[in-house]
């Protein structure tokens, strides 16, 4: 695997600080969770593969075990607020000067510095002041739940970071600090929405409100339509080729329905010829054909549909249906280990491969500085 024999050490968190911790699992590094005392089990769902050691940071001895483990790591991601990590001599400049290559993560909403920093906020908050959230949705700005602050621009961003860290201290022999926040990170994935907004582009693809344009809603042509069945179906046809198979298999003409971004009448047309057939008939009309016409697959669904289920794009995970890793590579492809750690499972072995002794270690656990569940792993 791509990332075999890199130590990344997580602090625990909740989304994306987890979520890019995954990422890193999946594509092979080493990843240690590091988890406060009585933390529900599998609360962030995102610790497939990973070792769970717990620490209570109020105890004197939690940063001397903190400190060692860092010391040969990799990676280091941390999703607190700004500050936190200082507060208990952990912050980058205790840890990097101990340990010159380590590369320092640091995932938050607003940023290390800034008017907003020290403010709580969640990732509706960190698109809205991102920009991004002010072009999504109808009659008002509408989130895409939490995928666009806390996924994309926050754990696969800081993903992103932590590997262009990593090629560079192939060259450096130096680790550096990484200011991963949601809202550069939404506004840098969100790059063409301020592309295709300037003058100076070709088409103008933002004329209209929000949800009155092409690909907002605003446009027949591009639109999700109820079936007989309660289902949906979705319309992707915007070049002219595309729309002209789209309009055949509806049954209409383009001297008759033209692709006007107007056309609300071509729109309800739409609507009620898509209300005579069920999901399944009509992907016998569209299906392989250039219409850019797909069903709405529920998402308890999506490892059925032929497509995914030829690709095997979604694997099982005690007891459920998730996606695989992407990319797919053709050498060191990723090899997800699937079952998330109990909180402390690993405790004793982590430390112990640390340098840590049996006393010690022993010590620990009767001072309550560190917690160990004695199950057997199947990692």
């Amino acid at each position: 695997m791509a990332l075999r024999g890199y130590k990344v050490i997580e602090f625990a968190g909740l989304a994306p600080g987890p979520f890019c911790g995954m990422i890193l699992r999946d594509h092979g590094a080493s990843v240690i969770r590091v988890d406060k005392p009585f933390t529900p089990p599998n609360i962030d769902s995102l610790g497939r593969g990973k070792r769970s050691l717990v620490v209570d940071f109020k105890k004197p001895a939690s940063s001397q075990i903190l400190t060692k483990l860092c010391s040969n790591a990799d990676v280091l991601i941390d999703p607190f607020r700004p500050g936190v990590m200082e507060k208990f001599n952990l912050g980058p400049s205790e840890l990097c000067k101990m340990n010159p290559k380590l590369i320092y993560a640091r995932m938050t909403g607003f940023g290390q510095n800034g008017h907003y920093s020290k403010m709580a906020g969640h990732d509706i908050n960190y698109i809205s002041v991102s920009g991004v959230l002010s072009a999504l949705g109808g009659k008002k700005p509408q989130a895409p739940i939490n995928l666009m602050g806390d996924f994309a621009g926050g754990g696969l961003i800081c993903a992103l970071g932590i590997c262009l860290a990593l090629l560079e201290r192939h060259m450096s022999g130096k680790g550096q600090v990484i200011d991963a926040n949601m809202v550069e990170g939404s506004a840098y994935v969100s790059s063409w929405l301020w592309t295709t907004r300037s003058e100076s582009f070709p088409i103008p693809l933002w004329p209209n409100p929000r949800g009155k344009n092409g690909l907002d809603g605003g446009a027949h042509f591009y639109q999700t339509y109820e079936t007989k069945d309660g289902k949906f179906m979705a319309v992707g046809a915007i070049e002219p080729q595309f729309y002209e198979a789209f309009l055949k298999g509806m049954g209409l003409t383009n001297d008759e329905y033209p692709q006007d971004l107007n056309a609300s009448e071509t729109h309800e047309r739409c609507a009620k010829i898509f209300l005579t057939k069920t999901q399944e008939e009509w992907c016998k009309v569209f299906d392989l054909t250039d219409a850019c016409v797909t069903p709405v697959v529920p998402i308890e669904e999506a490892h059925k549909h032929p497509h995914n289920a030829h690709k095997q794009s979604f694997l099982q995970k005690d007891g459920n249906i998730v996606p695989i890793p992407a990319p797919r590579l053709s050498r060191t492809p990723a090899e997800p280990l699937l079952r998330d750690p109990f909180p402390g499972e690993h405790t004793q072995e982590i430390l112990l491969e640390a340098g840590f002794k049996d006393c010690e270690i022993q010590s620990f656990i009767k001072e309550k500085t560190v917690y160990w569940e004695p199950v057997k792993s199947s990692l």
